[in-house]
This record gives structure tokens, C-alpha cells and sequence, in this order.
């Protein structure tokens, strides 16, 4: 993060509950994962666009084309998540993650409006190296923003000295091993950590925990909250470590709020879940994809057709209109 302010201010999927105790059966259930019946249900969302419309409290998903978002240019706040950028990274996969990580701030530059903030849900670097940090920096230097904020992944944190060096790059203002929040709009931001004390699962830790249990106590229950991570704060595929061991304890404490709103990287891919009023949607990345979960036996970085990789890479944008309490989010390849 390089900068931190506190300014004062259906596709609800009706069988979850359902899921949640097909994930225990024996009927393909996996207490790893998600079930078949779940990833086939879900499947639909890899790869595509996501328009997200949260109207007094209500969160609903949709397909484009099958409803209209907030207009763009009527929206008072106007912010970008990108993600998963592996700068550092050398393989068949990508020969030139740079050049995609320009692109994708390209775009950013050329949307039609300029956002109020950037977020980068983490996996800045590949190696967690000064010069891999510098360089990330230095390239998001060039958005036409006010502010950039991120979160570290697992990647900006190899070694001793990785949680270090991103903090000495990205941690001014943050609390603990580099979570905070802020308040724009309206809306409540809360930035978490999850990648720095893992086995296989994300893992938040009491502090973090306690943290958000006192930045949230004073909140009226219809504020807006949206929450960043990197690795996604339900479970999504855990015998890959998509999912956050301790996320639970997390989110019990939101269930007062009409809508909240978890955006994540790490998984490489778009997905969208709905659990209660919480909307949880993971990003693409604008390195390399990951094949969706279960086509194959680990997440490694996929080798796509000539000409294809610019479809799995993107970036997400987001409008929210003050006093009719709509936030539209909405993802797009670089192709």
C-alpha cells in the first residue's frame, strides 16, 4: 500500500446451503474442496464477465447481457482491482510478464475515467526480491490515480526477508503484518493478510481477527463493506489452498451487514459464490492462468494456444453510486 486515508464518511445460488452439506456426504462430496454438483454449477463463472449490483443491501450477480449496471460515468466512486502480477516470473506460460502487467495498467489508463483508487490483491513479485518490488512500484507509479493500495501473496513473502522487503516497499500505514482500512464514499474498505503464516490454507491469525472486530464495531449495518485478500475467504478448492483456514471467525462478524463483498486473487481464474450477504469473487491475474479446480493434479501455470493468453488475463473495475447504494463490478480481458 502506499498510501492509507480514513475519510469520514440471482445469482445467489439457492442450493449453497445445500452444498455446504453435499461437501460432507459420500456422493462425490470432497471435505477438501467443493462438490461435483458445486463445481458444475459454478463452472459457469470461469472465464467470464461478472456484473455484481448491490441495491439496499441486496447483493445479486449477473451474466452481462442479462441486466444493466450503474452507468460508469454517473457512478461517484470509481475503483480498479488488479491482480497476481508474478513480475520475476520466466516460463513457457508467459514469456514476458511485464509486458502483460504494462498492458493491464494500460487499460487502466485508457477506461473513460479515472478511478479513485487502484487495488493489487497481491502476488506483486514472483521471488520477493528488492529489485522485483522496485520494479511493481515503479510500474504502478504510472496509473492515473490518486492511490494505490495492495495486499501481499504467498509470492511476496518467500523467505525471511520477503514479508520485509514488501513492507518496505508497500507497508506505510498499515497495521501488524500489513492490514488497515479505510473509509470512501460510503463504502467501508478493509485490506487483509492472509499468506504470511500458511501450512496449506490461507490463515488470518487472532490479531488480524480482532483488528477488523474493532474496526467494524462502530459501523451502522448498512454500510457497504468490501473486503480484499489474496487467497479467497471461502472455500474454494482447499486440497489446493484456495480457502483461508480461519475465514469463519472472520465473516461471523459480518453478518449483521446488508452487503459485503470479498474480492480475492491467488486462484488465477474468475469465480463468483454467494453465501448469505456475502458475494465473494476471485480475479484474473495478468500473468498466467491456472486451470480450474481439479483439472489436474496442482494449480501450476497453464500454457495456453498462440494468440490466447490475453483472454484469461484482465483486470476489474468497479462503480458505486452514493444515496442509491449500487456498486457494479464488472471484469474484462486484456484481449
Amino acid at each position: 500500500m502506499t498510501e492509507n486515508t480514513h475519510d469520514s464518511s440471482e445469482s445467489n445460488d439457492s442450493n449453497d446451503s445445500n452444498d455446504a452439506r453435499d461437501s460432507n456426504d459420500s456422493n462425490g462430496g470432497d471435505k477438501h474442496g467443493m462438490t461435483r454438483r458445486q463445481l458444475i454449477r459454478h463452472s459457469a463463472w470461469f472465464g467470464g464477465a461478472v456484473i455484481l449490483t448491490v441495491t439496499a443491501g441486496e447483493v445479486i450477480s449477473h451474466i452481462p447481457g442479462s441486466s444493466t449496471p450503474a452507468e460508469a460515468d454517473s457512478a461517484d466512486l470509481q475503483f480498479v482491482q488488479i491482480s497476481d502480477s508474478h513480475i520475476g516470473f520466466q516460463g513457457p506460460a508467459n514469456m514476458d510478464v511485464t509486458g502483460t502487467f504494462a498492458a493491464a495498467l494500460d487499460r487502466v489508463n485508457s477506461l473513460g475515467f479515472r478511478p479513485a483508487f487502484v487495488m493489487h490483491s497481491g502476488d506483486l513479485t514472483h521471488l520477493s526480491t528488492p529489485a522485483q518490488f522496485d520494479q511493481v512500484k515503479q510500474m504502478m507509479s504510472q496509473l492515473d490515480t490518486d492511490r494505490v493500495f495492495t495486499v501481499p501473496g504467498e509470492h511476496d513473502s518467500i523467505g525471511d526477508a520477503g514479508p520485509r522487503a514488501y513492507r518496505q516497499a508497500f507497508g506505510e500505514n498499515t497495521v501488524g503484518d500489513g492490514w488497515y482500512s479505510f473509509d470512501t464514499h460510503g463504502v467501508h474498505f478493509i485490506a487483509l493478510v492472509n499468506t504470511l503464516h500458511l501450512e496449506q490454507l490461507g490463515h488470518l491469525g487472532n490479531d488480524q481477527i480482532e483488528f477488523v472486530r474493532k474496526d467494524i464495531a462502530g459501523l451502522s449495518s448498512d454500510t457497504p463493506i468490501v473486503i480484499f485478500s489474496h487467497i479467497p475467504l471461502f472455500a474454494m478448492y482447499p486440497s489446493w489452498g484456495w480457502g483461508t483456514d480461519d475465514a469463519v471467525q472472520l465473516l461471523s462478524m459480518f453478518k449483521r451487514f446488508s452487503s459485503v463483498t470479498c474480492l480475492n486473487g491467488h486462484v488465477h481464474q474468475v469465480f463468483s459464490k454467494t453465501e448469505g450477504n456475502i458475494t465473494f469473487h476471485t480475479a484474473r491475474p495478468t500473468c498466467y492462468p491456472f486451470p480450474k479446480p481439479g483439472e489436474g493434479p496442482a494449480p501450476l501455470p497453464q500454457v495456453l494456444p498462440a494468440g490466447r493468453l490475453k483472454d484469461a488475463l484482465g483486470i476489474r473495475t468497479v462503480d458505486y453510486r452514493q444515496g442509491d447504494h449500487t456498486l457494479a463490478v464488472k471484469d474484462q480481458t486484456l484481449a
